[in-house]
């Protein structure tokens, strides 16, 4: 018997993690700078040090799916050389995080035991 397919319909929209240090700082503002001329976004605190899962310095970008075609396009051509993380809003951050993730450069290794779990559906 084979598994049940997730269904995307229950995706509330996404988030681009840009990680960043003190020699691509100013990488990570020209895109930010890019990102906020060019799409319909919410673009979150500046985190120079690590906060959350995240292991490195990052801003997180916050977008609708009807963006996830036109962003995820610029940020391959434009990233400049910088790690991104995308990753859908299902309900289960761990998920989101890990097995429902798309990276643009180099995979960091995420603090997950500071997500928290969907309840079992």
């Amino acid at each position: 018997m084979a598994n049940a397919f997730a269904d995307p319909d229950r995706i509330e929209g996404y988030h681009a993690h840009i990680y960043y240090d003190p020699l691509t700082r100013a990488k990570a503002e020209r895109v930010r700078e890019g990102i906020g001329a060019r799409f319909v976004t919410r673009l979150g605190n500046w985190h120079d040090e690590p906060v959350g899962p995240h292991p490195v310095s990052m801003y997180q970008v916050a977008f609708v799916a009807d963006e996830f075609p036109r962003l995820v396009p610029w940020l391959m051509l434009n990233r400049d050389g910088l790690d991104v993380l995308v990753h859908p809003l299902s309900g289960d951050s761990v998920a989101d995080h890990t097995r429902f993730a798309m990276w643009l450069g180099q995979p960091l290794p995420l603090r997950l035991d500071t997500l928290s779990r969907a309840s079992a559906r």
